[in-house]
C-alpha cells in the first residue's frame, strides 16, 4: 500500500469491550471446525485504522503492503473461461463488461485500476458481476466463484463506486471472518481508491496493550469500514459506527459468515440493524463455496429481488492448479518428502504454504524443518496478533519462502507468488475426523494458482484413513487426483512439477 495514497491524515484510535457471559456461552456451545480453533474467537480488544494517511503502527497495516512487482498482470495467465450461471431478477438488462470503461467509473477509479492495480481488463467473474453491482436499482447479489478469479476487485470496486466523497460518514461496510483478510481487503481498497480521496477504516481485534475503551473513541467518520463481525457489531452497539448512510454491505467469505458454525448471529444482527436504518442498502455476498444449506438460508434472508451468480461445483477444482496425492508409510516420511523431494525443486519455483490441522502439528513440523536447516515461519491462532501481522508481512514481502499454517489462512489469503501448497494433514470436519471438510480443502488449494497462475498441490497421505478421506474429496468434486507413483523417486516429483508447468 502506497503511503502517499492519503490526502490527509487522521488520528487512529482503539477500542475494546469484554465479551458478555452470553457471548462466551454461545461460543462454547456452537459447533466448531478445525479452522475455528486456529483463529482467536475473542473480539475483545479492537483497533481501527483510517484509510487515509499513515496507519497506526500497532495495527501494522502500512507494513502489510502489496508488492508492486507481484500485481502486474503481464506475469499472469488469463483465467480459463468458466461456466458461470447468472440468475437475474427484475427488468434491468445486464451486459457483460469487456472493458472497465463500459462500467461508467469515475476517472479517479479508472486511474486506480490501470495505474495502481495494473489491471488491463475485467476477468470473467468481474465482467459479469460488476454490471449487476453498479447498475441501478442496485439489487443484492449472491456470488460464488473461483479463488483467485477477482472477487475482491468486484466488491471493492462496488464499494468505492457507491461512496459520495463529499459525505464524511460511513457509506460502505465489508465484513470478513479474520483480521488478516480484513487487512488484506483494506490494502486493496486503499490502493484501488488512491486517487479518489475516499477514507477507510479497519475494525479488527487488536492486542490489549494499545487500546482505549470503546466509549472514549470518537465516532467513525471514514466512508468505508472493513473489519470482523464482532468488532463491527460492538462499534454499532456503542453508537460509534453510524449506519444510516450505508449504501452497500459486503460479506466476504459469506459461506463462513452465515454458517451455523461461523459468525451467523453477529452477521444477521449487523444486516438487520443496517436494513432497519436504510432499507435500500445493497447486500453483496461473495465466497468461493456455498453449501446447499447456506445457499438456501441466504436465499431466505435476502428476501427482495436479487441476482445470483454461481459456478458449477465440478468447475471449482481450479484447473490451473495441478493436484497430486502422495502415499507415504509414516509421519517421518512426510517430512522427508517435503525436504528431499518437494523443497529440492520447489524453493526455486516460488513460495510454499504447508497446511496442518492443529497448532501442535504446526509446532512439530516447524521444529523438524528448522532442525533440517530450513528457514520457515509458522502462523496459527495461538500467536498474538502483532506476531501474526509480522509473519504475514515477512511472507508477503518475500523474506520467507515457506509458511506453515493452520486453516487460519485457508480463506482469502492472497499472495501471487505462492505456487506450491502442501496438505500435510487433510482437512476433516471437527465433529467427525473420518469426513473431509471439502470446502476447506477447496479454499486451501486456492492459495496456489491465484488469478490463473500455475500451481501445484501435494496431498500427503499416511494410512487407510487418509486414503479414504482423499477418495471422498475426489468423489465430492467429481475428479480423479493424480498419484505420484513413488514417494522416494525424484523423477516422479519432477514429472509432476513439469505437468503443473512449474519446471
Amino acid at each position: 500500500m502506497d503511503e502517499t495514497a492519503a490526502n490527509s491524515a487522521t488520528s487512529t484510535t482503539t477500542s475494546t469491550e469484554a465479551p458478555t457471559p452470553q457471548e462466551t456461552k454461545k461460543t462454547a456451545e456452537a459447533p466448531v471446525r478445525w479452522a475455528d480453533l486456529e483463529d482467536d474467537p475473542s473480539e475483545e480488544p479492537s483497533a481501527s485504522s483510517t484509510s487515509e494517511g499513515k496507519s497506526a503502527p500497532e495495527l501494522g497495516v502500512e507494513n502489510l503492503t502489496i508488492d508492486e512487482n507481484k500485481k502486474i498482470n503481464k506475469f499472469l495467465d488469463e483465467p480459463e473461461d468458466s461456466n458461470i450461471k447468472a440468475v437475474t431478477s427484475g427488468d434491468t438488462p445486464y451486459t457483460s463488461a469487456l472493458t472497465f470503461e463500459e462500467l461508467n467509473l469515475s476517472p479517479e477509479l479508472l486511474k486506480g485500476l490501470y495505474v495502481e492495480m495494473k489491471f488491463e481488463k475485467p476477468s470473467k467473474i468481474q465482467a459479469i458481476s460488476l454490471p449487476m453491482i453498479l447498475t441501478p436499482p442496485y439489487l443484492d447479489l449472491i456470488a460464488q466463484a473461483h479463488n483467485g478469479s477477482g472477487k475482491t476487485t468486484c466488491f471493492t470496486l462496488g464499494m468505492l463506486s457507491r461512496v459520495d466523497p463529499n459525505l464524511k460518514a460511513p457509506q460502505a461496510i465489508c465484513i470478513c471472518p479474520t483480521r488478516e483478510l480484513a487487512i488484506q481487503n483494506l490494502e486493496v481498497l486503499r490502493k484501488m481508491g488512491k486517487h479518489t480521496g475516499i477514507t477507510s477504516e479497519c475494525a479488527i481485534p487488536m492486542d490489549s496493550s494499545n487500546y482505549i475503551p470503546i466509549n472514549k473513541r470518537p465516532p467513525v467518520t471514514a466512508q468505508v469500514v472493513i473489519g470482523t463481525p464482532g468488532t463491527i457489531k460492538k462499534w454499532m452497539s456503542a453508537k460509534k459506527l453510524g449506519v444510516s448512510n450505508v449504501k452497500i454491505l459486503v460479506f466476504d467469505e459469506a459461506d463462513h459468515m452465515l454458517a451455523e458454525d461461523g459468525f451467523k448471529d453477529d452477521s444477521l444482527r449487523i444486516m438487520k440493524d443496517i436494513q432497519r436504518m436504510n432499507s435500500h442498502c445493497q447486500v453483496l455476498l461473495f465466497s468461493a463455496t456455498f453449501s446447499e444449506t447456506v445457499k438456501n438460508f441466504v436465499s431466505k434472508i435476502v428476501k427482495r429481488d436479487h441476482n445470483q451468480l454461481f459456478v458449477k461445483k465440478e468447475e471449482l477444482s481450479l484447473e490451473s492448479v495441478k493436484q497430486y496425492k502422495v502415499n507415504v508409510p509414516d509421519e517421518l516420511s512426510k517430512v522427508m518428502v517435503i525436504k528431499e523431494r518437494i523443497f529440492e525443486f520447489g524453493e526455486r519455483l516460488g513460495q510454499t504454504i504447508i497446511f496442518v490441522r492443529t497448532r501442535n502439528s504446526a509446532s512439530t513440523l516447524h521444529r523438524s524443518l528448522v532442525e533440517l536447516g530450513y528457514d520457515v515461519t509458522t502462523i496459527q491462532g495461538a500467536l498474538n496478533q502483532a506476531d501474526r501481522d509480522k509473519i504475514v508481512k515477512e511472507f508477503k514481502d518475500g523474506l520467507t519462502q515457506v509458511l506453515i499454517s493452520t486453516d487460519l489462512l485457508a480463506r482469502g489469503f492472497d499472495q501471487q507468488q505462492v505456487n506450491l501448497v502442501i496438505n500435510y494433514d487433510l482437512p476433516v470436519k471437527h465433529d467427525n475426523r473420518m469426513e473431509p471438510d471439502c470446502e476447506v480443502y477447496l479454499h486451501r488449494i486456492g492459495r496456489a494458482g491465484r488469478f490463473g497462475r500455475k500451481g501445484a498441490v501435494f496431498n500427503l497421505l499416511c494410512g487407510d484413513a487418509d486414503q479414504m478421506i482423499m477418495s471422498k474429496i475426489e468423489n465430492h468434486f467429481g475428479t480423479q487426483i493424480a498419484e505420484v507413483p513413488d514417494w522416494r523417486n525424484e523423477e516422479d516429483f519432477k514429472t509432476a512439477l513439469r505437468s503443473a508447468g512449474l519446471l
